[in-house]
């Protein structure tokens, strides 16, 4: 998934940062209200991550803000104000589910899982393409039974393409969905991980990952 962390203590956000990537996640992060509304404005995350107190605008107006501008990317609030009252503001204002300070990270990402699929991505927890599996839970892969171990930006690869499985994709939109918007990429960056993953994948079966001469690449039977 695409995320967007919208935390202004740096530690903790750094922390849900390190986090969610090294679960195969792409996360952009924001400290303040109104770098997260110019974000989330946008629309292009599968979900946002959103502390209440933050400085410029809080939390909830940029909630509210992301609301009325009809964005309905699944917001989770993440936050230390706990009582029945806060949860209600929250829940009222458009947040999709609400996590209290401190928590255990795994809930976290499952919040974040059960908030996505809310929203329209795929039910179900599981990618398949031929005999290609990947466990979105567990974020294991097999390919005829047998697993193919990925490091996790190649696993935010393999998610990407499957889930837009025989669509043909460009070096320009793998960069826009995979990597943080401030970060810079080198020409051949999508290209290295590309063949890096169809070496690991097509090892036990027959090719999945094709490129299209020019253009990009498409995942498919053909």
């Amino acid at each position: 998934m695409r995320l967007l962390i919208v935390e202004d203590d740096e530690r903790l956000r750094d922390v849900i940062r390190r986090g969610l990537e090294e679960q195969g996640h792409v996360v952009e992060q924001a400290a303040d209200g109104a770098s997260a509304q110019a974000m989330g404005l946008d629309g292009s995350y599968d979900a946002i991550v959103l502390d209440l107190n933050l400085p410029v605008l809080d939390g909830l107006t940029v909630l509210r803000g992301l609301r009325a501008a009809k964005v309905g990317t699944p917001v989770v609030i993440v936050t230390s104000r706990d009582t029945t009252e806060d949860i209600i503001e929250g829940l009222d204002a458009g947040a999709d589910d609400y996590v209290r300070k401190p928590f255990v990270f795994r809930e976290l990402e499952a919040r974040l899982r059960s908030a996505s699929r809310r929203e329209g991505l795929p039910a179900a927890s599981v990618l398949e393409l031929d005999d290609l599996r990947f466990d979105l839970s567990s974020r294991r892969v097999t390919r005829a039974g047998r697993e193919i171990a990925l490091t996790a930006r190649e696993l935010a690869f393999l998610e990407y393409f499957m889930r837009n499985a025989g669509r043909v994709l460009t070096r320009g939109m793998i960069e826009n969905a995979l990597w943080d918007g401030a970060s810079e990429t080198s020409s051949n960056v999508v290209d290295v991980y590309v063949r890096r993953l169809r070496l690991k994948i097509e090892a036990h079966g027959t090719p999945l990952l094709h490129t299209v001469r020019g253009i990009g690449y498409r995942m498919g039977n053909r």
